[in-house]
């Protein structure tokens, strides 16, 4: 419904500056700059999807192999201990600590396709020991925010994007998400933890919390103290080795168990080709929407103006470039994705735009759409303060997703 609202706002605004360009400067040429618009967004977007076919297919039968490896129940087990004590309403032996490990396990490693159903299974479960039905329940509240902080230490499909898109290399934004996104989910749990008054200072709680913040310190202060170069390699290669550890890990764990490692691939890359084939008319509808309100002026207007806004203030507006993709993030994830790949389309994947709106991409994720599926799947009319925390934690990840990016990319 709410990308329903975006597309039809795109071209009702589109037209109406259009028309205005017309009338007041005389300008001929902007109705078949649109029109030029429509037919070239909608050639591209037919060869971005059909070009992700191949890599898109590769990544979703890595992933079978590390879902049938084991790898979704290892992670579960690690972030039990610390995920327990973040649902104190919930009895200890309800199902629903499994099904919210499994889940959050999943979304880490992008496994979308595992982690909805089991989400929904969460939520029910949760559903099961809600007193008022029809009211979000603290365990609930905290489940949701932690999904919608986006919490991915394998973005695949930002990098399969990139790749599509031309990128010297496509991994590059691996750390700078991860920083990013870490931040936007630390500061959701805070925020719906000081809420529910969940004692933060417990050893297990602080145990992890203070340990996975010592890390991102540490990648942040070393990062810091090279120069450009220095950076640009060392981000690459740790990014690179990390992802090909994470593969023969999955490799090496469904070895070990005796799965059929070759057939795991296979099943998983057949999701792969047909979710590339799904998504053709999503992506193209969403980039013919950009295209006509980037084509008619509109999108320059709006970004000069936060530009000059942010400049007044004395601050940098090189990220405002990126800044569609973070506003559209909470609202819809193919409208925001539309987004990423006209800001690669236009200034180029490489640009600091570029790698900033994949940044944006993977810092947070789609707050609304969540809060919509997972709430309506078990009828919960009132979300509390489930929204305003979810925003908070989107706010964090696109502040974070803006210095990271000034420490990585910027020239």
């Amino acid at each position: 419904m709410v990308l329903n609202y975006i597309w039809i706002f795109f071209f009702v605004v589109a037209f109406i500056v259009a028309l205005f360009r017309l009338v007041v400067d005389g300008d001929t040429e902007v109705f078949g700059a649109m029109m030029k618009a429509i037919f070239d967004l909608s050639k591209t977007g037919f060869e971005i999807s059909l070009g992700l076919t191949g890599v898109l297919t590769l990544w979703m039968g890595i992933m079978k192999i590390g879902e049938q490896g084991g790898a979704v129940r290892v992670m579960s087990r690690l972030i039990s201990p610390f995920f327990r004590r973040l649902f104190p309403g919930l009895p200890k032996d309800s199902p629903a600590h499994g099904a919210i490990m499994m889940n959050l396990a999943a979304n880490m490693l992008g496994l979308d396709n595992a982690a909805t159903p089991m989400g929904l299974k969460a939520m029910q479960q949760m559903q099961q020991v809600n007193t008022a039905k029809d009211t979000a329940s603290n365990a609930q509240i905290m489940f949701l925010v932690l999904n919608t902080s986006g919490l991915t230490i394998v973005p695949v499909s930002i990098m399969v994007y990139r790749a599509q898109l031309g990128a010297a290399n496509p991994t590059d934004i691996f750390i700078p998400i991860l920083i990013a996104t870490y931040f936007s989910t630390l500061v959701g749990l805070v925020a719906v933890s000081v809420w529910q008054k969940i004692n933060l200072w417990d050893k297990v709680v602080l145990g992890y919390i203070g340990g996975m913040s010592a890390v991102m310190a540490g990648i942040i202060w070393y990062f810091s103290t090279l120069d450009k170069e220095a950076l640009t390699v060392a981000s690459n290669l740790v990014s690179n080795l990390i992802l090909f550890g994470i593969i023969i890990v999955f490799i090496a764990m469904a070895a070990w168990k005796r799965i059929n490692v070759y057939n795991a691939f296979i099943d998983g890359a057949k999701d792969g080709f047909s979710t590339a084939v799904k998504i053709i008319p999503y992506l193209i509808a969403i980039l013919v929407a950009i295209g006509v309100f980037r084509a008619s002026g509109a999108m320059d207007i709006l970004m000069t103006g936060i530009a000059k806004s942010v400049e007044g203030l004395g601050f940098d507006s090189a990220w405002v470039d990126a800044l569609p993709t973070a506003l559209m993030k909470p609202l819809s994830g193919s409208g925001a994705r539309g987004m990423m790949i006209d800001t690669m389309t236009v200034f180029g994947a490489d640009s600091f735009a570029g790698r900033l709106a994949c940044t944006f991409q993977g810092a947070t994720d789609t707050t609304f759409y969540i809060i919509a599926v997972y709430f309506g799947a078990v009828g919960i009319k009132n979300t509390r303060y489930a929204i305003p925390c979810g925003l908070v934690a989107d706010l964090a990840g696109i502040v974070a997703a803006v210095v990271v990016a000034y420490l990585f990319f910027a020239d």
